[in-house]
């Protein structure tokens, strides 16, 4: 395939950063690749895989790596693979991989809505993301974290668009985080600015209320992922209340004149309480329960997914393969143990080097124990 024309990496303001080791011979890479059925209305017919640059270098370390073990799960989990990953990886809830996968059901909607009733506990991100701001979260606290966004009306349904898509100012948020306050203070909800996208709310309910990650829910159908929990008819009513309150505010009538999306709702993530789901004893730091990750996050594929942007995620594959993924080949060069976790929307898997044959494992290359593995990146990746 020819070189994707160059295009900007995306940034994003949604989280703030994991603390990770950028130099650490564990290298994640979430959304990896992107299904093509829930992208279906952008690109229809694309398979994402067909659509990987040429990668020299990570198709060198396929052939190089052995399969160490899959995350299994499906697309209508509330969290990422990648998100599991990481939970697991500091003894958080949420982790663990999915129920064998239901039945094919006539409309997506089914699905979704019978998997935000069966989900295991998840990770308490908002209360992390809280702590790496600068607020005062505390370990035994249940935070969420409230991303103001435009919810787009359709024809027949809403999508949630790319929260970065509002290009929100401070001033713009810090207002419109005054307007819907007393809002959540009336139910004794402890709301705090965070960041111009990141506002968060502290309650003891946020505790046992499941609520679906931003990945999920960006360019789909908020409807579908809003969780069938007792706690999340008062969720509903808050946000029928903040949608009213918006509607015409003057930050709205404003940003309407020079015709930029208006804040008109929000999307509530990250649910949970660190120290009733926290391994205190895996990768805690201090005397909190706080964690930190022994990997090098490269989030840029996915940065680029989540705005359906596909020059961008060819970009972003073609500088991992020049720079991290070469990094990961020199340290396997030099004889250190390395891992390589790719993650899509429903599987991750992570490779090692092998200890007894090299290669991918057979059965993904059909190949004989004894022989080298032929399978592609692109092939591996629609595993995924």
């Amino acid at each position: 395939m020819p070189a994707p024309s160059a295009s900007p990496l995306p940034t994003t303001d949604l989280t703030p950063p994991l603390p990770s080791q950028p130099v650490a011979d564990h290298l994640v890479i979430p959304w990896a690749v992107a299904l093509a059925e829930p992208q279906e209305e952008a690109r229809p017919g694309l398979d994402m895989a067909d659509a990987l640059p040429e990668l020299p270098v990570l198709q060198s370390l396929l052939a190089r790596l052995t399969e160490q073990q899959w995350l299994h799960g499906d697309e209508y989990q509330l969290a990422a693979p990648h998100e599991r990953l990481l939970a697991n990886a500091v003894g958080w809830p949420g982790g663990e991989a999915a129920a064998p996968p239901q039945q094919a059901t006539a409309n997506t909607a089914d699905a979704a809505t019978s998997n935000t009733d069966t989900q295991p506990a998840q990770a308490p991100w908002a209360a992390l993301w809280a702590h790496l701001d600068g607020l005062p979260a505390k370990p035994d606290e249940a935070w969420g974290l409230l991303t103001p966004s435009h919810w787009l009306m359709g024809r027949d349904h809403l999508t949630l668009l790319h929260p970065d898509e509002l290009a929100l100012s401070e001033a713009e948020s810090r207002t419109l985080f005054d307007a819907v306050r007393p809002l959540f203070e009336s139910e004794g909800w402890q709301l705090t600015w965070g960041a111009p996208l990141r506002w968060y709310v502290q309650h003891p309910s946020l505790a046992a209320l499941p609520s679906a990650s931003l990945d999920r829910v960006i360019g789909r159908n908020p409807d579908l992922w809003m969780p069938n929990h007792p706690q999340a008819r008062l969720l509903r009513r808050l946000q029928n209340e903040v949608q009213m309150l918006l509607y015409q505010h003057p930050v709205n009538d404003a940003r309407d004149a020079r015709r930029a999306l208006s804040v008109n709702s929000f999307w509530l993530s990250g649910t949970g309480t660190p120290a009733e789901q926290a391994d205190k004893t895996a990768h805690n730091t201090g005397d909190t329960a706080w964690p930190n990750w022994p990997l090098h996050l490269a989030d840029a594929p996915r940065q680029a997914l989540l705005r359906g942007d596909l020059p961008a995620w060819q970009a972003a594959w073609q500088a991992l393969d020049a720079g991290p993924l070469r990094q990961l080949s020199q340290a396997l060069d030099a004889g250190r143990p390395v891992r390589l976790t790719l993650c899509g929307e429903r599987h991750a898997l992570t490779l090692s080097q092998p200890t007894r044959r090299p290669g991918l494992l057979a059965n993904l290359g059909r190949a004989l124990p004894w022989r080298k593995t032929t399978v592609s990146a692109a092939d591996l990746l629609r595993q995924l």
